[in-house]
């Protein structure tokens, strides 16, 4: 399943088992910053939140806007993915 991007409410989520894990970002100074990295523990070790940040960032891309990771799981993704820095 694929992450659904919802502007509205800046957050990218995916929907699975009954469950919704998201991401919620902000946009300031030409970056997305992810702000949270949401997984209900019944969606984890999934590769989920993996799927959401890079489905985040890939969007943030599109628009010319730099990552930025202010949840410890974006920032931690950022660091292992050198090729969005």
């Amino acid at each position: 399943m694929k992450p659904i991007h919802k502007p509205e409410t800046n957050r990218f989520e995916l929907s699975e088992d009954g469950r919704t894990a998201y991401v919620e970002y902000q946009i300031h100074d030409g970056c997305i910053d992810i702000l949270h990295t949401i997984v209900p523990t019944q969606l984890e070790n999934r590769g989920i939140g993996s799927a959401l940040v890079k489905t985040t960032y890939d969007w943030g891309k599109t628009q010319n806007l730099k990552p930025r990771g202010s949840c410890r799981f974006a920032d931690a993704w950022l660091a292992r993915h050198e090729e969005y820095c």
